[in-house]
């Protein structure tokens, strides 16, 4: 298994790959569980990054307004 990521972006972009891999089909019954485990492991840190993101932003906005209400985050429109 890879080490983690450096960044959100990287982490994103193996998991990628590695399903990339995973639907291809190429590969052996012991690779694909090892990609497979890696890419749950990888899908579980980048969830916890978010999460943990999340939290920064509600404590940045409690700071700015004096009253507190957590809003969720808004998603940028392309």
């Amino acid at each position: 298994m890879a080490n983690n990521p450096s960044s959100f972006d990287d982490g994103l972009d193996r998991l990628e790959i590695l399903v990339q891999q995973l639907e291809a089909g190429h590969l052996s019954l012991e690779e694909a569980l090892q990609r497979f485990e890696e890419g749950v492991a990888l899908s579980q840190s980048l969830h916890q990054q978010l999460a943990d993101a999340q939290r920064r932003v509600e404590v940045l906005r409690q700071g700015l307004g004096g009253e507190y209400r957590a809003e969720p985050l808004e998603e940028e429109q392309p």
